[in-house]
């Protein structure tokens, strides 16, 4: 099955409990637009080499497109179509006022130089730049994207259309209209779910923590829940991951990975990513790529509680076993909604020409996460469901909301 299959089955049962109509239904398993582009890149040695890029805008009913570009060999119309479709349903999870997109280039963004990386960004851009704009379609950073880059697109955007708001995309860099808040926000915004989450399952705070996953979001979790008093056992990045029982010193595991060292230095147990899904935690956060709980592993995941703060980590029928053994299971367009959460505050900044504290910036995060925990959780509890299935119905019923005002303002 397909990405965008399992992304569409998880819609399937919140039809069900939504009470939304089935042409809502029909609407939201087809994008509204997909551009595939490909655009030549001058190389370092003289050369042109063409790469191959997308951006699938599922559904704008709840405002303009929002969603990430990434930079990956293995992207493919398949993936970003399914993270386009999350993204609307995450949006709608946060009550945001976007809907979804995604975009993505396939390469493998290593093995550039950094004057070949900038001309591949801007070459997307000058691709792209007629279909995104502040009310429109707004990118920003993903997968093996920053906000170098993200401020190298802003300024190609700007040439081409003299747009100088810089509300074409978030994720930029502090000095072209991002904002400190957002390095941290997928993160923040997660920690926030799970301090609900934990005091509605009776986890102590002292609960064993496992993240697969090491990159932005994961290490900001991992020191968040460090610092709160959680014991971190096992972490793991692309190159493998390490275990410790007694608990593991976040700082020193980050120093290694920056140093540009492997998480492991031979005083803990040395793991595999697989290896980490299964050990005997009270919490687990997939925080790397999607699919990584399935049918093949579930059975041995004994975690009491999942957090995704990656996108798709968990196949629907892996899911379907998680809620037989009562593993509560925070879906990630709740989890990880923080991410385009922080996004929001920051194009709504540059569209309003205003800078918000960082105080601020953090006081209303928590405010949306927590809202919208207790939102999702009360209905899951009140239509017998799992979070998932309640944060997909909550967010078709508010999908299907915009879309009847839209109707109404058809000719």
């Amino acid at each position: 099955m397909s990405t965008f299959e399992n992304a569409l089955k998880q819609m399937e049962k919140a039809f069900k409990v939504s009470g939304v109509s089935e042409e809502t239904h029909e609407r939201l398993t087809k994008a509204q637009r997909i551009v595939q582009v490909t655009f030549p890149v001058r190389m370092d040695d003289g050369t042109t080499r063409l790469f191959y890029g997308y951006r699938v805008q599922h559904n704008n009913a709840r405002g303009p497109f929002k969603g990430g570009i990434r930079y990956h060999p293995k992207v493919d119309l398949d993936e970003v179509k399914s993270l386009a479709f999350w993204m609307t349903i995450k949006c709608a999870v946060a009550n945001i006022p976007y809907g979804g997109g995604k975009g993505g280039i396939e390469v493998d963004p290593k093995l550039l130089s950094e004057g070949e990386l900038e001309r591949l960004s801007r070459g997307f851009m000058r691709s792209i730049a007629d279909m995104i704009g502040p009310q429109k379609d707004i990118p920003a950073p993903d997968v093996n994207t920053n906000s170098k880059i993200m401020d190298w697109m802003e300024d190609e955007y700007e040439k081409i259309t003299g747009d100088s708001s810089g509300a074409v995309i978030t994720g930029k860099g502090l000095g072209n209209g991002g904002h400190a808040g957002r390095e941290d926000a997928t993160a923040r915004g997660g920690f926030y779910v799970l301090e609900e989450a934990v005091e509605k399952k009776g986890i102590p705070k002292n609960a064993t923590v496992a993240i697969q996953g090491f990159g932005n979001a994961g290490q900001f979790m991992a020191k968040f829940v460090e610092q709160a008093g959680f014991k971190v056992v096992a972490l793991s990045d692309s190159r493998g991951g390490v275990f410790d029982p007694n608990g593991l010193n976040v700082g020193e595991i980050k120093k290694r990975k920056d140093s540009g060292k492997a998480l492991h230095d031979g005083s803990s147990q040395a793991i595999t990513n697989e290896q980490l899904l299964e050990i005997p935690v009270d919490i687990l956060m997939p925080a790397a790529l999607e699919n990584q709980i399935t049918e093949k592993n579930v059975d041995r995941i004994k975690a009491k509680l999942i957090l995704e703060l990656a996108n798709g980590p968990t196949t629907p029928h892996a899911d379907e076993i998680l809620e037989g053994k009562g593993t509560l299971v925070i879906p990630d367009v709740l989890a990880n909604a923080g991410g385009v959460t922080g996004s929001y505050f920051e194009w709504l900044q540059n569209v309003q020409k205003t800078s918000w504290s960082l105080e601020k910036y953090h006081g209303e995060l928590e405010k949306i996460m927590r809202r919208e925990f207790d939102a999702v959780y009360d209905f899951s509890q009140a239509n017998k469901c799992t979070m998932r299935t309640a944060a997909f119905a909550l967010a078709l019923q508010r999908i299907e909301q915009a879309m009847k005002a839209q109707k109404n303002n058809l000719a």
